[in-house]
């Protein structure tokens, strides 16, 4: 099923410490509160598949995928309580993080 009319975020989580589980913990706790973002329409918590091809990006720790209805319920969300509090709380965990996002082509 094809999604349309959405906003897609995207973001990938490298750990200061790479393979420590106990900070790969936190930052999925902290990851499932700030799920309660009113204008999250869906969302999902992954680590990285036991995949291996040369074109597969399996460095990364943690990653968030966020559907929004709009462009505009995403712009609320970067600016919610939650979500500064959620950056706050955990970006002394990451090393890095990158952000994907899109919209319909």
């Amino acid at each position: 099923m094809q999604l349309s009319n959405i906003f897609i975020h995207h973001v990938y989580f490298w750990l200061k410490e790479t393979g420590n589980a106990e900070h790969r913990a936190q930052l999925i706790e902290g990851l499932n509160k700030l799920s309660a973002v009113k204008t999250i329409s869906q969302f999902h918590i992954g680590v990285p598949a036991d995949t291996n091809r040369t074109v597969i990006e399996a460095g990364y720790a943690v990653s968030w995928f966020v559907l929004f209805a709009n462009g505009e319920d995403q712009a609320s969300y970067q600016v919610d309580p939650i979500h500064l509090k959620f950056v706050e709380d955990c970006s002394h965990l990451w090393s890095k993080v990158i952000v994907y996002d899109t919209v319909d082509a």
